[in-house]
């Protein structure tokens, strides 16, 4: 019988650097507050916080709930390299 590796597969995901962690304590805010005032969970706040992705709405509702505009989010999320190729069409 052939040994299987893990039958879970693990997903390496990008971790992208971001300044919501010391935005949120400059408020004075924890995780809990933030995420309550966000509407999104603890949990959530978490993982960006250590960099990983989120959804466009997640960042909008975060990006609100710091007192900040919709137009601040590279504040927050820093401006990182674009998707696309950068040549002018």
């Amino acid at each position: 019988m052939p040994v299987r590796s893990s039958t879970r597969e693990t997903k390496r995901e990008a971790r992208r650097p971001n300044h919501l962690q010391r935005l949120r304590e400059d408020q004075l805010l924890t995780k809990a507050e933030l995420a309550r005032k966000a509407g999104v969970s603890a949990l959530t706040v978490a993982r960006i916080e250590s960099g990983l992705d989120c959804r466009v709405d997640t960042k909008r509702k975060i990006i609100l709930a710091l007192g900040l505009q919709p137009t601040d989010k590279a504040k927050v999320f820093g401006g990182g390299p674009s998707r696309r190729s950068g040549r002018a069409f």
